[in-house]
């Protein structure tokens, strides 16, 4: 009967999973020896090849990743500085823009003073002539017509002496009251 059992225990065995054992390989205590010597060889391995390959690989494109940021930002302060220096220098030839405008404003202005004073010269000399030739037309005029009043004068006297007095009187007298009134300033 013993032998019966057993023989059962096998046939119910391998109809249920077709196993012997009823333990999962992993956890079975007497796979461990084989299980850790795969491990070891397997972790081995990869570290082996993650150490000399895969690695260096990423060291290299990191170390290549920092220098290209060290030399962008060395590209970056060297144009910075050029930016820095062309400010100052357009800042510098602004200014100089800016003072030459006004010495050229100035120059302009006292050119444009200057011009004026000399047209102002120029039309004051004008008008200075103008008005002594005028002046002289005055004179001239004014001595014409004082001559011209003297007998305009002795011709209204020697009217009026004829309508009053009836045409008596001489012209010699007329002439001679009329320029000693004028001489008196009446």
């Amino acid at each position: 009967m013993a032998s019966h059992s057993h023989s059962e225990t096998v046939a119910a065995s391998e109809v249920a999973g077709g196993e012997a054992h009823g333990a999962f390989p992993p956890f079975d205590p007497e796979t461990f020896g084989s299980q850790l010597f795969w491990l070891v060889i397997t972790f081995g391995l990869l570290y082996y090849l993650m150490a000399k390959v895969a690695l260096p690989r990423i060291g290299t494109i990191l170390e290549e990743r920092n220098d290209r940021i060290a030399d962008d930002l060395a590209e970056a302060e060297k144009l910075k500085q050029e930016t820095d220096e062309a400010i100052a220098t357009y800042e510098q030839a602004l200014g100089e823009a800016r003072q030459n405008a006004h010495g050229i404003g100035h120059a302009a202005r006292d050119k444009a003073k200057a011009k004026i004073d000399a047209d102002r010269n120029r039309i004051d000399a004008d008008l200075g002539e103008t008005i002594n030739a005028a002046e002289a037309e005055i004179a001239t005029a004014a001595a014409g017509a004082l001559a011209d009043l003297e007998t305009i004068a002795r011709d209204a006297a020697e009217a009026l002496v004829d309508e009053l007095v009836g045409g008596g009187t001489g012209k010699a007298d007329i002439a001679a009251a009329v320029d000693a009134a004028m001489k008196e300033g009446l």
